[in-house]
């Protein structure tokens, strides 16, 4: 029933999203981890919004705060602020082109970065510094294979 109703899949997509989140890089390339939660996240509102609603943005939200080991609820709020739009406008960002595309998901990823930093710098006096914004850039310029991936994930699974 679950690999049926596609469920098993993106069940498996969120997990790997997770792992890849807190998987040992090199440290040169650590600043520039793609911010993997958001990108499988914004992929899936994109694609069945329908199937992922804010309910799936909360608990992974929620998850990422776990996972990461941040105060509870920051990276849930940022993710639920930063769907709010995908949602309400994914009609027209499907149409739009891979780099028109790249930009809206670098736009929303660096607006998810600067809640949560905001957030961190009011609850725990977190200090800002540069490279905290890398993976915005990281993302955009992942999203268009990340993208052509998971269509064809999505089609494999058929997940409708």
């Amino acid at each position: 029933m679950w690999i049926k109703s596609g469920l098993f899949a993106l069940l498996l997509s969120y997990v790997l999203a997770l792992v890849l989140m807190v998987m040992p890089l090199p440290t040169v390339l650590e600043p520039w981890r793609p911010d993997w939660v958001s990108l499988v996240l914004l992929y899936w509102l994109l694609a069945v919004p329908h199937r992922v609603g804010f309910g799936t943005v909360l608990v992974l939200g929620l998850l990422t705060d776990i996972l990461m080991g941040s105060t509870f609820g920051v990276y849930a709020v940022a993710l639920v602020l930063i769907a709010y739009p995908v949602l309400r406008h994914f009609q027209r960002i499907r149409h739009y082109s891979f780099m028109q595309q790249a930009l809206v998901i670098g736009i929303l990823i660096f607006v998810k970065r600067i809640i949560v930093y905001e957030l961190e710098h009011v609850l725990n006096d977190a200090v800002f510094n540069l490279p905290y914004l890398y993976p915005v850039l990281s993302s955009a310029v992942l999203w268009p294979w990340l993208f052509l991936v998971m269509r064809r994930f999505r089609r494999r699974y058929a997940i409708r």
